[in-house]
């Protein structure tokens, strides 16, 4: 038995990337998976797949920006499984052309301000107020939110985005105070850059000059995120609520120098001590 058998776990933005991998790590370790999302047809292939490698997953569709279709999520998803356990709000408002919009805070088009917010921070909300009764009816429910490391630091564009996810941050404290009593964490996870496959093989270059500010040898993939988001959604996560999981490589633990001077220092080590830096 897997450590998610028997929990039923609604996936946002399930269709493709970090969600499409999360839903297939949750189906693996035994998780009944709703994959909700904008885009239904990509959402049923995934369902699709699962259940032929014998999983349990069945595709919704999903708009943030309506409360309507929130609703009717948590409703069909109670419909279908008869509960409901686990939350992964991991959807959001990436459209190229509403991104390539979000500039600077001087500059900012309120249109885009306020989609960004509807779908990205209202969103979130609405989900967590439509899944509490039946999370805490369960007696362990366990909501992940998905914020990003453009909330914790600044930046020169993406300004809405940035200020949407802060905001998921100071949602997800709250809930967690408000309903932990009542046996339901919340929890953010926080990823560094996720190169997709499309960018990894086209843009090397820019790939590399973000590694080198990794601690890590190398850039995440969606399933070390979907590995986290296993373990809080399970019981292994119980005793974790409020936090802020900055899910990285490590790239917001260390000083922006380290990139720059490291073969410096590896110099310098074995100039003195005879021996190489880290």
């Amino acid at each position: 038995m897997g450590r998610l058998t028997g929990r039923t776990c609604i996936i946002t933005g399930g269709a493709g990337g970090i969600g499409a991998a999360t839903a297939r790590r949750l189906c693996r370790e035994g998780g009944q998976v709703v994959i909700a999302d904008i885009l239904l047809e990509p959402a049923e292939a995934l369902a699709a797949e699962i259940c032929s490698q014998g999983g349990d997953a069945i595709a919704l569709h999903l708009d943030l920006g309506d409360p309507a279709s929130i609703a009717a999520l948590i409703g069909d998803t109670l419909a279908h499984y008869g509960k409901l356990e686990v939350v992964f709000n991991n959807g959001a408002a990436t459209q190229p052309e509403l991104l390539n919009r979000d500039g600077a805070a001087g500059e900012m088009d309120i249109d885009v301000w306020d989609t960004t917010f509807a779908v990205n921070a209202r969103g979130t909300m609405l989900m967590i107020r439509h899944a509490l009764p039946a999370l805490i009816a369960s007696g362990n429910g366990a909501i992940i939110n998905t914020s990003s490391g453009a909330a914790l630091l600044g930046d020169l564009a993406r300004t809405a985005y940035a200020a949407s996810k802060a905001a998921i941050n100071t949602l997800t404290l709250y809930v967690a105070a408000q309903y932990g009593k009542q046996g339901v964490t919340c929890n953010v996870i926080s990823p560094g850059m996720v190169p997709t496959a499309n960018s990894r093989a086209n843009q090397p270059e820019m790939i590399r000059m973000v590694e080198r500010h990794h601690l890590t040898p190398e850039l995440g993939y969606p399933e070390d995120i979907a590995a986290m988001v296993a373990l809080l959604a399970s019981g292994d996560g119980r005793f974790v609520t409020g936090q802020i999981l900055r899910v990285d490589g490590g790239v917001s633990k260390a000083f922006a120098h380290v990139a720059d001077n490291r073969a410096q220092f590896a110099a310098h080590v074995a100039s003195t001590w005879g021996t190489g830096a880290p």
